[in-house]
């Protein structure tokens, strides 16, 4: 994050802030230097540093679909392991289907507002959790404990509400449809498969 944020403030140093409301930003800057042996180097690290997160994305996402399959919240095929490889290799196969199909067919700028709000909301709810869990499992060993609960996960929720507030009411209505979506799944399928819940009714 730090280096981002160092990043992005040489960006500003190049061109005036006011001139990067681009798609490509990076690039405009960078064609602003006269050296242009920089400018190659430059878009080939950024391009290699967007595969590099595109990659981290998409093999985590499908590790957290592992997990859920475990534990039954999404069908067993998500936690299908290969034999060899021994990594679920069905939920990388949907999931980069997936996200292969709506960069095809969706406009980049729509899928990179929803990846923005969906991150943010997702920050907004780790943020909560930090909260809930300092409270529901207070002696709950931790090997880092956050400190000045709950002043610094609220002021998180707050800045992440703040910065969701700026993607305009098309975002919102976007994340709306996918929570929607998401509780369709969770009450529809989740709920009544779920091993964790069924563990807990066991022991009632």
């Amino acid at each position: 994050t730090a280096i981002y944020i160092i990043f992005t403030y040489v960006l500003t140093g190049v061109v005036n802030y006011t001139e990067l409301n681009d798609r490509a930003a990076v690039a405009l800057a960078i064609d602003r230097t006269p050296h242009q042996w920089l400018k190659s180097l430059i878009k080939l690290g950024v391009i290699a540093g967007y595969t590099s997160v595109i990659l981290v994305m998409l093999f985590g996402q499908s590790r957290v679909f592992y997990s859920m399959s475990r534990d039954g919240l999404l069908p067993k095929v998500f936690s299908d392991i290969h034999p060899k490889f021994r990594t679920p290799w069905l939920s990388n196969l949907i999931f980069m289907g997936f996200v292969g199909l709506m960069a095809a067919f969706l406009p980049l700028a729509h899928l990179g507002e929803m990846t923005s709000i969906g991150t943010l909301f997702a920050f907004v709810l780790v943020c909560g959790g930090v909260i809930v869990m300092r409270r529901t499992h207070p002696d709950l060993p931790r090997p880092f404990k956050t400190p000045l609960v709950p002043i610094v996960p609220i002021l998180g929720i707050l800045v992440n509400l703040y910065l969701m507030y700026g993607l305009g009411a098309e975002n919102w209505i976007r994340l709306f449809v996918w929570l929607a979506v998401g509780l369709c799944i969770y009450f529809g399928y989740s709920r009544k498969n779920s091993n964790l819940a069924k563990a807990r009714a066991g022991k009632q």
